[in-house]
C-alpha cells in the first residue's frame, strides 16, 4: 500500500521544486511542525529523504539558540520574543532526531540542553501548567508572563519529554510529563471535556490547539499508562462524536457542541477533533 501511495506524491525536495516555499521561514515554531512531520513521514515510509530534511530544519532552529534569558530559542528570527511553542517544539525535534538513525549523541545533548533550560525558564507556573513565554525585563532578566496557558504548550512538551525519556532512559521525565497533563486535564477541560480559553472563536490556528495536547497526551499514555489519560481520550472522542459532529461527520470548535459554533466545522477544527478520535481509538484496546 505505502509503495503504491509513495507513486502518487512526489519526494519533499519536489515539492520545493514545483514553487511551495520551502520548509525554513522566519518563525522557528513552524519550522518545527514541518520538523515533527518529516519524522513521523519517515517512520512511516522508511524514505532517508524525510529524516534529511527534518536534520536541516534542526539545524536552522538550533541556530536561534543564545544566551538571552540564559539559553532556549526565539519565537521569530527577528528576536522579540522567547516562548514556549517554540522551545517546546525544538526539544521534541532533537529528541525525536536522537532517537532515528543518525548522530545520536549530537541530537540528545541538543535536547537535555533544551530541556534543562525550559524547566528553570520560569515559564511553568505553580500550577504545573505552562504559560505562553517569557518578559524580557529592562535589567535583562527573563520571567513569566502570565499570559494563556493554551492546551497545545501542556501537550507538545509531552511529546518532547516521551521521546527524551526514551532517548536518555530517565523515566523521572515521564513523572515530569505526567504532572504537566494532568494539570492540564484539571485546569483547562469543563466537565471533563477539553476546554480553550478563546472558544468558539479561536482562529485558524487556535482551532487546532486542543487536538495538538490529545495527539501528544496518547504519546504519553502509551509510554507511561494512567487510567486518568485513557479515561480523558474516550470520554472527549465520546462527546465529540456525540455532540459536536453534523449530518455529514465534520468536526467542530467545541467538543460539547453544537458543531455550528463559531462558523462550523472547518479544516483545523476537524482535524483537531480528529486528533482526539484518533487517540481514543489508540487506547481504547
Amino acid at each position: 500500500m505505502l509503495s503504491l501511495l509513495w507513486r502518487h506524491f512526489r519526494p519533499v525536495s519536489d515539492l520545493e521544486a514545483r514553487g511551495f516555499g520551502g520548509f525554513i521561514n522566519n518563525f522557528y515554531d513552524d519550522e518545527g511542525w514541518w520538523a515533527l512531520a518529516l519524522i513521523r513521514s519517515y517512520d512511516v515510509t522508511g524514505v532517508p529523504g524525510y529524516l534529511d530534511m527534518a536534520q536541516h530544519i534542526f539545524e536552522d532552529m538550533k541556530a536561534g539558540v543564545d544566551s538571552v534569558c540564559g539559553g532556549g530559542i526565539w519565537w521569530s528570527k527577528d528576536k522579540k520574543y522567547k516562548n514556549a511553542i517554540a522551545n517546546e517544539l525544538y526539544l521534541a525535534v532533537a529528541a525525536s532526531l536522537a532517537n532515528r538513525p543518525g548522530n545520536k549523541q549530537y541530537y540528545l545533548d541538543a535536547a537535555i540542553a533544551e530541556w534543562n533550560w525550559f524547566k528553570h525558564s520560569g515559564m511553568i507556573n505553580s500550577q504545573n501548567l505552562i504559560n505562553d513565554g517569557l518578559t524580557i525585563n529592562s535589567d535583562g532578566s527573563c520571567t513569566n508572563n502570565g499570559a494563556n496557558t493554551w492546551t497545545y504548550n501542556q501537550g507538545v512538551i509531552l511529546g518532547g519529554l516521551v521521546e527524551l525519556s526514551k532517548a536518555n532512559s530517565d523515566k523521572d521525565l515521564l513523572t515530569v510529563a505526567s504532572n504537566i497533563a494532568g494539570a492540564a486535564i484539571s485546569s483547562l477541560s469543563k466537565n471533563g471535556i477539553l476546554y480553550e480559553g478563546c472558544e468558539p472563536n479561536c482562529g485558524a490556528d487556535g482551532a487546532q490547539f486542543k487536538g495538538i495536547f490529545m495527539r501528544n497526551l496518547r504519546y504519553l499514555h502509551q509510554a507511561a499508562p494512567q487510567d486518568a489519560f485513557k479515561n480523558f481520550l474516550l470520554a472527549n472522542a465520546d462527546s465529540i462524536w456525540a455532540s459536536d459532529r453534523t449530518n455529514d461527520n465534520k468536526l467542530g470548535i467545541t467538543w460539547t457542541g453544537p458543531a455550528s459554533a463559531g462558523g462550523g466545522p472547518n479544516a483545523g477544527t476537524h482535524s483537531s477533533a480528529m486528533d482526539a478520535l484518533v487517540g481514543a481509538v489508540a487506547v481504547a484496546s
